[in-house]
């Protein structure tokens, strides 16, 4: 994975400003110190940071076709590159380079923006066609490699801005920093930041699957266009196949055609010129993707897959290490284990919140920024993860809440459902959520989904906390309309699979591989790979029955059938656990001085998201709850939503609201060195 940055003059061929372009990519040197590659053209400028990993020696970019007519700078990882490379060779096309990059002028030349939907891999890239003026930037199909874009009106002329991070945007120095509380509201919504909202002001996410034509001649300069959507067949049209009502589906040929196209998955997201490791936690998803990584490397005559895990202390019911030791020790990989707890988490918020570029409430993010230090720190530059799996088969356990629910709804007129979670929010002491904006919501993504028993009990946090003068902000917004879903289209599917479209539109890009994915990870110039968002597994998934994925109370069935032929059965039947680390850790009594900033009335007023009195009532309130409590839970992550809140604004739009070293953007080109002390010191210099 790499990092890219652009300017484009979308009001004729003025040079663009170098020093500007230069300033963008060494924000984002820690995505790529191994080298870097500039771009120019009247009124076009392009830079790209490489981490390099395939093709080491001759990877550097922009990248060109034979007659340097078609420029890309690319972020990412294009799996099938052999395949491809030797299919456009026997058509004529001529490589210089042992880069996957070099793939894309070649099929651009073929096949223009059809390409797009052909691509294999995660990415993000940026593309110039100099014949025809034109400048093409995508994004990936499930949103692994993240970018940003702006408009704007400078002296100049009207400026096009592109990066694979904000921070880059802002050191630009044409984008300042202003929030946009949208953003907010996303966060408290979902928590999750899904695009195309950002937390700044006129910044957009181009949302996965997407891609932008920006034609500076033309009279229409930019587009917003889709290549790609999830999609799922109509109710009533999934393929059941063989599936066996009664007794074990572990030797059905369906579980056969899947170990087929996952092993296949893994082989390839094996394929680099550097080492790769595993992420472990002890949970079916990331064992099967140990094991079967194992399984291939010793067909190449090489050892098991060495495995990271995180081991929370001071917590033992969140603990895995000893599931994830287990799985080590069946497969025979090297374990390395990375302790983390309470004050490890509370150390590291700063630095997360400056990686994230927005709130982030999930604690275990934390934690998985520690976990690709220790990658990174070792030597390692690409990790396998589980991520994905828990989205295509209902991993998640709101999806048993909802089948639950609507069995309550079995007699025909009689909608107990609806007075079951209106009791369990008065029991939990959420406020009531109308019903006209349930029945608004179910509108936009199209019916009933399991996401909203969740959101809605999340989303009692806004009613908690947010200021009267946030209301006032927020007017009439409602996040769900920013999502861009296609509700007619969902209608039409099994009420499973609807939820499961909400999830990987939703949590996936927003959280999974953001804050828990690219973002933590690429801080420490680590590429994660997910074998779960592969195409195929995911083609192969979506058009298969949901009693495949869930049956009962039971998940993910069709992987677990898969586990048991190759991991301890222990393992393959364990029961989800949400992997996190303590929720409370910004409330214990060993608190840094910074939160205490953060939340002094003083800091409240300022940014005015959050009601003083609220957060203080709320602050010591909690802490009387029953330990284990729904009610006490989601009270704790709203107050964690308002610290990471109160700290991002700190970090990116206001420095004053605490003693904490804010974001500015680098002075000067950064040197390896220095990166390195940023890396390990990263945590120190920031509290």
């Amino acid at each position: 994975m790499c990092g890219i940055a652009g300017i484009v003059n979308l009001s004729g061929p003025a040079p663009v400003d170098a020093a500007a372009l230069r300033r963008m990519a060494d924000a984002i040197y820690h995505r790529g110190p191994d080298e870097d590659g500039e771009f120019s053209r009247p009124g076009l400028g392009m830079a790209s940071r490489r981490l390099s990993i395939v093709g080491l020696a001759d990877g550097r970019q922009p990248i060109y076709n034979e007659d340097r007519s078609i420029a890309v700078v690319f972020n990412g990882e294009l799996f099938d590159y052999p395949e491809r490379k030797a299919d456009l060779q026997s058509r004529g096309h001529v490589f210089r380079t042992h880069c996957d990059t070099e793939l894309l002028p070649h099929l651009w030349e073929e096949q223009g923006e059809d390409m797009l939907a052909r691509l294999r891999g995660q990415f993000a890239f940026a593309l110039w066609d100099e014949r025809k003026q034109q400048l093409t930037i995508a994004r990936d199909r499930f949103g692994i490699c993240p970018l940003y874009w702006t408009l704007r009106q400078t002296a100049n002329g009207e400026l096009l801005l592109f990066a694979s991070e904000v921070k880059s945007l802002l050191a630009s120095g044409c984008v300042p920093a202003r929030p946009d509380v949208r953003g907010i509201n996303h966060a408290f919504t979902f928590f999750a930041l899904p695009g195309p909202v950002t937390c700044f002001e006129g910044i957009h996410c181009l949302l996965p699957g997407h891609f932008l034509r920006v034609r500076p001649n033309a009279t229409v300069k930019v587009e917003e266009r889709i290549y790609w959507e999830i999609d799922f067949p109509d109710h009533g049209q999934e393929e059941r196949r063989d599936f066996r009502r009664f007794g074990s589906n572990a030797d059905s040929p369906v579980v056969d055609e899947f170990e087929a196209v996952f092993r296949k998955a893994v082989e390839r997201r094996l394929r680099a010129d550097v080492p790769v490791v595993s992420y472990l936690s002890g949970g079916v998803d990331s064992s099967v993707v140990v094991a079967l990584a194992s399984r291939q490397r010793r067909a190449e005559g090489k050892s098991a897959i060495p495995t990271f895990t995180i081991s929370v202390q001071d917590a033992p019911r969140l603990n895995e290490r000893t599931e994830a030791e287990l799985v080590a020790d069946h497969v025979g990989s090297e374990k390395i284990v990375v302790d983390c707890g309470r004050q490890e988490v509370l150390r590291t918020y700063p630095a997360l919140i400056r990686a994230a570029e927005g709130p982030v409430i999930d604690t275990s993010c934390a934690a998985l920024l520690m976990l690709a230090r220790a990658v990174h720190e070792r030597g390692y530059k690409v990790a396998l993860t589980g991520e994905g799996a828990d989205e295509w088969m209902a991993g998640y356990p709101w999806y048993k809440v909802q089948w639950l629910l609507a069995w309550l709804d079995m007699v025909p007129g009689l909608p107990v459902s609806g007075f079951a979670r209106r009791a369990y929010l008065r029991m939990t002491g959420s406020p009531p959520v109308p019903q006209d904006v349930v029945r608004r919501i179910e509108g936009i993504i199209g019916g009933p989904s399991a996401w909203l028993n969740i959101y809605g009990l999340f989303g009692a946090s806004k009613a908690r906390f947010f200021s009267a003068g946030m209301w006032q902000r927020l007017g009439d917004h409602v996040p769900f309309s920013d999502l861009g879903l296609n509700a007619e289209r969902a209608r039409r599917w099994h009420p499973l699979n609807r939820s499961l479209y909400l999830g990987a539109r939703v949590m996936l890009p927003g959280l999974l591989l953001a804050g828990k994915g690219d973002r933590v990870a690429m801080n420490s110039s680590v590429e994660t790979r997910y074998p779960f968002l592969d195409e195929d597994v995911y083609d192969f998934l979506a058009k298969l029955h949901p009693v495949w994925k869930m049956r009962g109370l039971r998940d993910k069935l069709i992987l677990r059938y898969l586990a048991q032929r190759w991991l301890p059965k222990s393992i393959a039947w364990r029961a989800k656990a949400m992997f996190r680390a303590p929720t409370d850790s910004f409330h214990t009594t060993q608190m840094p001085t910074f939160v205490d900033q953060l939340l002094s009335p003083e800091s409240l007023r300022k940014t005015d998201y959050f009601d003083v009195d609220s957060v203080a009532h709320w602050s010591t309130a909690f802490k009387q709850m029953r330990p284990g409590s729904t009610q006490r839970a989601m009270i704790e992550m709203g107050l964690v939503g308002v610290v990471a809140t109160q700290l991002w604004h700190h970090t990116y739009i206001d420095g004053s609201l605490a003693d904490l070293a804010a974001w500015s953007p680098p002075a000067g080109s950064l040197q390896i060195a220095d990166f390195r002390l940023q890396i390990a010191g990263n945590l120190q210099s920031a509290i």
